[in-house]
């Protein structure tokens, strides 16, 4: 007999009460999630189980400002995006928007600095483990033939600009505001999304409107898009220029000239069994997570239950919902007495493969380190 089953349920038994969600995500499962402030949630490892596609109500919630004011749902076709840079400028409703034809892309939605609690140097910001991340299916308009549409591209364009909706409170630094630039190139697979799920995108998520950037981390696909702009240079707002910089751990101060968050790499973790679980030596044991290779699909996983001495071939389960989206992974095994490490590790189709130990840097972004990500069980 699987020991998922009896994992599953003591991890219903064991997870503490959650802390009341803040009003704009009170339909989350408060099961779930962990609230480690008003505008970050992380769903709890494990808890969605091995679903193909994460629900909205376990999704994380991260917002680098206060979300706008749910007024703006009350009409959302009538919110108005501009689309700026190109040889026909004009600003759309998403009433228009929804006209035009849509394409509907599933991919990995996932903070920047998901995976930052492993870091034992403990950088400042939300101390995410696995749960900053889901796989979702949105459904938009896609940008390249927006663009087509308004006549291409101005001559020395190599920026996709998408700026926020939020408001910043009086007194404030324009340049707090969250605009985000990404290479030219990510415009390819770029939608101007108005469903997550086959449901309206809510507040909590970016609705009415949002920039989604495929294989980018969640901050470069920006919520409550109102313009979408194309240039020769990168945004001047902070959370481009500095905020999101891969900052050596040594520098005190971070660098505009530092690379800046974008595609994610190869990553993977083990879902099942949960972190300190306990199994029956000898009994078949399944060691179950997800994988995505960033903005290359999958080709392997392999799961270590020794730390990474060896390794073995897990199989891909469930559906291959396309190159930006995660994929499923299993294994059976019998395990010995005895404590073991238990973790995995992606190749993509690249041939990239996912890192054993993470890239320091001083805010704590993108960890895909295998050894990181490990679990620690005991069989007995």
């Amino acid at each position: 007999m699987s020991a998922v089953a009896p994992l599953q349920r003591a991890f219903a038994q064991a997870a503490p009460a959650a802390r009341p969600l803040p009003a704009y995500a009170a339909f989350k499962d408060p099961g779930s999630m962990i609230v480690h402030s008003t505008n970050t949630i992380e769903m709890r490892r494990g808890a969605a189980g091995m679903g193909a596609v994460t629900t909205v109500n376990q999704l994380y919630v991260r917002n680098n400002l206060a979300p706008p004011s749910a007024d703006i749902m009350a009409k959302p076709d009538e919110w108005v995006v501009s689309v700026e840079g190109v040889r026909v400028p004009r600003q759309f409703t998403l009433g228009e928007l929804k006209k035009r034809k849509s394409e509907t892309v599933t991919m990995v939605l996932q903070c920047s600095g998901n995976g930052r609690g492993f870091f034992p140097s403990k950088p400042s910001g939300t101390p995410w483990t696995t749960g900053a991340a889901g796989c979702v299916m949105f459904t938009g308009v896609p940008v390249r033939e927006l663009v087509a549409a308004q006549g291409g591209l101005l001559k020395g364009a190599r920026f996709m600009t998408g700026t926020g909706g939020e408001v910043l409170p009086a007194g404030i630094d324009p340049k707090s505001r969250v605009e985000r630039s990404v290479p030219l190139e990510a415009m390819e697979d770029a939608i101007l999304a108005w469903q997550i799920n086959g449901e309206p995108i809510p507040l909590a998520h970016g609705g009415p409107l949002r920039l989604v950037v495929p294989g980018f981390t969640g901050v470069n696909s920006v919520k409550y898009v109102k313009r979408l702009a194309f240039g020769s240079e990168e945004s001047d707002s902070a959370i481009q220029q500095t905020d999101y910089r891969m900052t050596p751990a040594s520098e005190k101060s971070v660098r505009p000239t530092d690379p800046s968050v974008w595609q994610m790499p190869p990553k993977s973790w083990v879902n099942l069994p949960l972190p300190d679980s306990q199994v029956k030596a000898g009994e078949t044991v399944a060691i179950q997570g997800v994988a995505f290779g960033g903005v290359h699909a999958v080709r392997h996983v392999d799961v270590s239950t020794d730390g990474g001495a060896t390794w073995a071939r897990a199989e891909l389960v469930g559906p291959d919902l396309g190159r930006f989206a995660w994929r499923q992974f299993a294994l059976n095994v019998k395990l010995s007495p005895g404590a073991h490490l238990v973790t995995s590790r992606i190749t993509d189709v690249k041939g990239n493969v996912q890192i054993e130990n993470r890239v320091e840097n001083r805010a704590g972004y993108i960890n895909s380190s295998w050894r990181d990500h490990a679990v620690k069980i005991q069989a007995a």
